[in-house]
């Protein structure tokens, strides 16, 4: 299989028969196939393609989603890597100028000219280390990514071996993450120059750092989180600017054993969104500006895994079974209403339904394996009145 290969539209419409919302399934093949990680946006080309990572042919590469007419592109030729580096193409960035995508592969940060498919290596991280987040900065001049030293390379591999794309390399839940959260690896945030030249550490602690997200209007403004059970990690999102080197923590716990996560940029690059759960059950939704500032957080009965938002108006989750929607009214949240069912196992992060709205939030993309595989699917987000109200936990419909 080569880079070029063009696969004929997968894609399948309907309407979802509990909410009335128009979805169409881009991917069909026998095989695993996921959008981006949510806080990564993955459309472009004017927001007609979509980047994917796709299994096909014993090979996970990444491909391009035509979405005038389905046609998938297939735009890498990656062989397999070896354990504790496979093939895992959820946390990749697309140049925010050009048509370039930039991942790790095995050891290697890479970036590919998503038009001509050349594949350029940029950047090797050091041997016993793992990458986590790549992320582009808003002017377009650097990929930032995460690394951390592996604390024992044949206690990771086995771990990860036994818990797939979970296992101690990857943010996940469980035994995996806390094994590594209390070995407290060496961490860094690494910058390495889009055209070419030497890598900087602009960040180095002894604890683990996961989730590396640029801000998507200042370039020197970063999101990166102490990984880690969420309620027992230091303080989870924290801001570093590279250009003084100074971090802070942003969205300091209010009780003891209060998770906050899931942290997001919204498109403005100043406010972060994210969640929370205190001690007692309570829940919020929250976003404040990245100095601290313009807090805005409320209450909500709901359970929801992973959310996003373009701004505060209108919020994407996927708790329970539906991709649900959140409206704030100025005071409140309205909802959740059901966009539509996704009913993923969520068994890994590969299936993990990430849902994220497309800029002009008028789609929704997100992955669901029902179909017995991984696949892609982007739903039409009609009027808010339209969709089927999901009622709070304890009361009726």
């Amino acid at each position: 299989m080569t880079s070029g290969r063009v696969y004929p539209a997968e894609w399948y419409a309907y309407t979802d028969p509990a909410t009335g919302a128009r979805v169409r399934q881009l991917t069909s093949h026998r095989g695993n196939s996921n959008h981006l990680y949510f806080t990564n946006y993955g459309w472009y080309h004017d927001d007609r393609r979509l980047l994917i990572g796709s299994d096909r042919d014993e090979r996970t590469n990444l491909c391009s989603v035509d979405l005038d007419t389905g046609e998938i592109t297939q735009l890498t030729d990656l062989a397999p890597q070896p354990l504790p580096y496979p093939n895992y193409l959820l946390r990749v960035a697309i140049h925010p100028q050009r048509e370039v995508a930039y991942f790790g592969y095995g050891r290697e940060i890479c970036g590919v000219d998503l038009n001509t498919g050349t594949l350029t290596p940029l950047w090797e991280i050091p041997e016993g280390w793992q990458r986590n987040m790549v992320n582009v900065t808003a002017d377009g001049r650097y990929v930032c990514v995460g690394i951390y030293e592996i604390p024992d390379l044949a206690a990771a591999t086995d771990l990860s071996r036994r818990y797939g794309y979970g296992g101690s390399m990857y943010s996940g839940t469980g035994l995996p993450q806390r094994a590594t959260w209390e070995a407290r690896p060496l961490s860094r945030i690494v910058r390495v120059p889009t055209e070419g030249g030497a890598a900087e550490v602009v960040w180095e602690e002894q604890t683990w750092i996961n989730h590396v997200n640029t801000s998507p209007t200042l370039p020197s403004v970063l999101t990166f989180c102490h990984e880690g059970p969420w309620h027992l990690v230091d303080h989870r999102i924290w801001v570093l600017d590279t250009a003084t080197g100074q971090a802070w923590k942003v969205r300091e716990r209010t009780v003891e054993g209060e998770r906050v996560g899931h942290e997001y940029w919204h498109m403005d690059g100043v406010h972060i969104g994210y969640h929370g759960e205190r001690p007692d059950g309570t829940k919020v939704f929250g976003r404040v500006r990245y100095d601290n500032e313009e807090l805005i957080e409320a209450a909500f009965p709901f359970d929801t895994g992973h959310m996003h938002s373009n701004d505060f108006s209108m919020i994407v989750g996927d708790g329970g079974q539906e991709v649900r929607l959140w409206r704030w009214n100025g005071e409140a949240f309205e909802g959740p209403r059901a966009l539509c069912v996704h009913r993923s196992s969520k068994r890994d992060q590969m299936f993990h339904v990430h849902p994220r709205f497309r800029s002009d939030g008028k789609q929704v993309v997100y992955t669901s394996d029902v179909p017995g595989y991984g696949q892609v699917f982007v739903a039409e987000v009609p009027a808010f009145e339209a969709l089927p109200e999901i009622p709070e936990p304890g009361r009726r419909a």
